[in-house]
């Protein structure tokens, strides 16, 4: 059978019609050299810095040097695996890792993987490690207080939701008890805390992570560890990964509290990493965009306005001194982008006065328009007088005669140091504070004896929690102090230190 050419040619259209292209692009880079967590590569030129990579059995990179002839990237896993020769593919994502509220009571990794052993997390979203900081017109002022039940700093150095607070002091001084205490603290008040920890060793986050689970602070926080054991990269992603989870949160229109511990070890795997990719070394050996790695980081930490849903992530970054220099180069980097300081001192540390804060380092740049206006009545003499009294301690020790109001002075000086002490993992809420604070500052323990003091202060505390209990749930409610809750206070703290003196 002969076929005529119109035949011919409708059967070769019919067939060109329904041909379908199957053509798929990968672009392949290849292995040129790995070791220290750190891989060079061949080729791949459409990537992307930052951009997450593909190794073999599952181990991902990120590429962060992007040179004319190949890629730096740093391994988000054992480098043992890879090999020089081995395939590498571009994915087109950054890295990610799962938010949610399903995240919340569980140990995980820089990646968001599990390390507690209770399986794997069903989180139904991720969210990039690396996300643009709220700009001006989306934030609104700090204006709620983020009550810490520390005494010193909720009366000195108040903190706000959307605040940026420093942690500063020399090692083993009170860093990371003031943070766990503040975490103990909001239970029950609705918000959210993540915990990321760098560079620590394992046994301290098991030491914290029971902590927090004593105190039945685990089910509403996030701990992200990535140990000393960890490989660099890891460390420097933690902290993004932590304020990925915490955006989650304040984008929900939740608030969120989220504390670096610490920026110091932060920056160090940062340098270390930094040196392996053979960037050019700056100061101290840190490379040139150190501050950015900072400031990145603390600038995504907002109170969002209404239209945003009106989230906020408060962030406690703690940096760690050598011999209290806060002029080194990391702490003035940091103390430069946030909104003020808590600066603990290691004399008062071992004098006894803990938390160790001293008083006239320590400043909170937003704090004050955040704190409620009974505070500010009760405790806005604290820090003056506290001032004077240590310069006055000075000249009282060479042993001169001191006048009446001298004396009277350093006594005032001295219970207002007595009762700012406060034990460990003992957060005192909010109408407590005001009631003991109320007691020193308008001198009702200067004729009690220093060393009864606390003593007087937790009987004080028990007194009203079962006779008066309607004078707490009053102060709470109005957070201002007008004459008739000041004489109701006066009155209910003679009739209870009448009953101490006579006892």
């Amino acid at each position: 059978m002969i076929l005529a050419t119109d035949e011919i040619v409708s059967v070769i259209q019919d067939k060109i019609r329904d041909y379908e292209k199957y053509l798929e692009v990968n672009e392949i880079g290849y292995v040129i050299s790995v070791g220290d967590g750190v891989a060079r590569i061949y080729g791949a030129h459409r990537a992307m810095a930052g951009e997450l990579l593909d190794f073999k059995k599952g181990i991902h990179g990120m590429a962060l040097n992007l040179e004319a002839d190949s890629i730096g990237c740093v391994l988000l896993g054992p480098d043992t695996e890879i090999k020089e020769g081995d395939e590498v593919y571009l994915t087109g994502r950054v890295v990610e890792v799962p938010v949610g509220e399903n995240l919340l009571g569980r140990i995980v990794n820089a990646l968001g993987k599990p390390l507690d052993g209770q399986g794997p997390i069903e989180a139904s979203k991720k969210r990039p490690i690396e996300y643009p900081a709220p700009g001006i017109v989306e934030r609104k002022p700090v204006k709620t207080p983020l009550m810490t039940g520390i005494k010193a700093i909720d009366a000195m150095v108040p903190i706000g939701r959307g605040q940026r607070e420093l942690i500063i002091g020399d090692r083993q001084i009170g860093k990371t008890a003031i943070a766990l205490d503040t975490i103990i603290n909001q239970k029950g008040k609705n918000i959210f805390c993540i915990y990321v920890a760098i560079g620590q060793k394992s046994s301290n986050v098991a030491r914290l992570v029971e902590t927090l689970r004593e105190n039945e602070a685990l089910d509403y926080t996030i701990i992200v560890s990535a140990n000393a054991s960890e490989l660099a990269p890891l460390q420097y992603i933690a902290p993004y990964a932590g304020c990925a989870m915490a955006e989650e949160f304040m984008y929900s229109g939740k608030d969120v509290l989220i504390i670096y511990d610490d920026l110091s070890k932060h920056a160090v795997a940062y340098r270390a990493m930094s040196l392996l990719l053979r960037r050019p070394p700056g100061r101290e050996a840190f490379p040139g965009d150190i501050f950015y790695l900072h400031s990145r980081l603390l600038e995504r930490a907002a109170c969002l306005n209404k239209k945003l849903g009106g989230g906020s992530m408060t962030a406690l970054p703690i940096v760690e001194t050598l011999a209290g220099d806060v002029s080194a180069y990391i702490p003035t980097n940091v103390i430069s982008i946030t909104d003020g300081q808590i600066y603990l001192e290691s004399e008062l540390f071992h004098a006894g006065i803990r938390p160790a804060i001293n008083s006239g380092l320590s400043v909170s740049r937003v704090g004050g328009a955040a704190q409620f206006k009974v505070m500010k009545q009760v405790a806005g003499r604290i820090r003056l007088e506290l001032t004077q009294y240590r310069e006055l301690e000075a000249f009282a020790r060479f042993g001169q005669e001191l006048d009446k109001e001298t004396k009277q002075r350093l006594i005032r000086g001295e219970r207002i140091v007595e009762i700012l002490k406060q034990t460990q993992f003992e957060p005192m809420n909010f109408a407590a504070q005001i009631l003991s604070l109320f007691a020193v500052t308008f001198g009702f323990l200067d004729d009690i004896d220093l060393q009864d003091l606390r003593r007087f202060e937790r009987k004080l505390h028990q007194y009203i929690n079962s006779v008066h209990e309607d004078l707490l749930r009053e102060i709470e409610a109005k957070k201002s102090l007008d004459n008739a809750l000041e004489d109701k206070m006066r009155a209910v703290i003679s009739q209870f230190k009448k009953k101490f003196i006579s006892n």
